[in-house]
């Protein structure tokens, strides 16, 4: 089977393609992913999949507060039927309320952000990859070139005119720009001009650098004159300007690590906000804000949606100062991306469906007070456990009192539990603590009599 056959003819029918319809590279590298991505986004919203809503995070939705009250008041009355019937002697089988569990397969829909990130990388991969190969390419073609015009102004001192020296350096090792200057060679060979020639060879190369310097050879092998140390000059003049390059851009290096050191401290600052501040300020509730509720908003998926836009504006941000040309920041942006990604996935939320745990009371349900506005005389404590029943040590539990009050989340101790000591708000009524890790949850109630009651 002889594999360099196929491969010319397919280069060649790939050559006829490009050149018929004019098919730009962009159009495979950016276009094929932007579509792909499109269509992965697309196939996830036909299916089912969904934002996570707040019922998902486990938070006691508003419109849910009088069911839950109605619940938890039932409960009281059932107990203390219960206790009455006990101290009459009497034995009264209380019935529990089997709680039907959410069905995994709408848990595991509640994950298009994901997707969407998913999606995102899908689209800007490709195209970084390619832009920073062309890139690399480019910068190897440039200083080939400079030593293409060296070596054609070492064989026109010896006599030799432009053309005759061009074509005779084309059939020796050029490195990247052999094939270039080739082609270019080629059209000498069958009668196309010197000029005609060079300005093929220089869109073929596809660099603003070399287009200005082929501009000033053609211009000296019409005038005449000494052309060799023209050319010569013309080398090194070249090759100075591409070590201006590099240094420029080695110069701009410390701004791509000053974005990333403060993506990294937005992260850093986002995940302290959510474990620290925010479940104090999620406590207080509609309390503070005269009836804004801050218990159901769901600020940690608002994080994550923030820090992820930063990433990708970021990024091109880097490439545009460092680089000169938006495109180049593309690969900053999904370096930053997939960073981000990951520690948010670590820190601030779980991935997709997340980890499964079981969260039971311990001690302190059911308490009773006869002001609201006070701290609890006993904390409750709930325990977490894995699917097999093994505690579950250091696992971040969030918080919620609805609907007003005072609380703070904690991390599980070494045996699994964690303890909580919530401020009720000082409304008589019921009042619901939801204590949720990964997408688990668990739930105490407390009784606010009020004055007069």
């Amino acid at each position: 089977m002889n594999i360099e056959k196929y491969r010319l003819t397919m280069q060649r029918y790939v050559q006829m393609l490009t050149i018929r319809y004019d098919i730009k590279r962009e159009y495979l590298s950016l276009g094929i992913p932007i579509f792909a991505a499109l269509m992965i986004v697309l196939m996830a919203v036909l299916t089912g999949h969904s934002f996570v809503t707040d019922d998902a995070q486990g938070s006691a939705p508003v419109n849910d507060e009088t069911a839950a009250k109605q619940a938890a008041y039932e409960a009281l009355v059932a107990e203390m039927e219960a206790s009455e019937a006990a101290e009459r002697g009497e034995v009264v089988a209380v019935e529990e309320e089997e709680v039907e569990p959410e069905p995994e397969e709408d848990k595991a829909k509640d994950d298009l952000d994901h997707i969407m990130i998913f999606a995102i990388l899908v689209a800007l991969i490709p195209y970084s990859i390619d832009s920073f190969l062309q890139k690399r390419l480019l910068q190897k073609r440039e200083l080939a070139f400079s030593e293409f015009l060296y070596k054609l102004s070492e064989l026109m001192r010896g006599g030799i005119d432009p053309v005759k020296g061009f074509i005779n350096l084309s059939k020796t090792n050029l490195g990247v720009i052999s094939s270039n200057a080739q082609d270019a060679a080629s059209s000498m060979v069958l009668g196309k001009s010197f000029d005609e020639s060079m300005h093929k060879m220089s869109r073929s190369m596809k660099s603003r650098l070399v287009a200005r310097y082929i501009d000033v050879v053609v211009q000296a092998a019409y005038t005449g004159g000494n052309v060799a140390d023209l050319l010569f000059r013309t080398s090194e003049d070249m090759r100075a300007v591409i070590n201006i390059q590099k240094e420029k851009e080695a110069n701009l290096k410390q701004y791509i690590v000053i974005f990333y050191l403060a993506q990294g401290i937005i992260v850093m600052l986002t995940y302290i906000l959510s474990t620290s501040l925010l479940p104090l300020i999620q406590g207080v509730g509609m309390e503070m804000l005269g009836g804004a509720g801050l218990s159901d908003i769901n600020f940690e998926r608002g994080f994550f949606h923030m820090i992820i836009l930063n990433a990708l504006f970021g990024g091109l941000i880097v490439g545009q100062i460092t680089e000169g040309e938006i495109k180049h920041g593309f690969k900053h942006s999904a370096i930053l991306i997939i960073l981000s990604y990951i520690a948010c996935v670590t820190l601030l939320l779980p991935a997709g469906v997340g980890d499964s745990y079981m969260l039971n009371v311990v001690s302190g349900n059911g308490q009773e007070l006869t002001f609201g506005g006070i701290p609890l005389q006993q904390p409750i404590v709930f325990n977490v456990t894995d699917m097999d029943g093994n505690p579950v040590a250091g696992t971040f539990v969030k918080m919620t009192i609805s609907p007003t009050g005072v609380i703070t989340s904690s991390m599980t101790e070494e045996d699994g539990t964690v303890a909580v000591t919530p401020i009720p708000g000082s409304d008589a009524g019921t009042y619901i603590v939801t204590a949720t890790a990964g997408e688990s949850k668990g739930t105490a109630t407390i009784i606010v009599y009020g004055e007069g009651e």
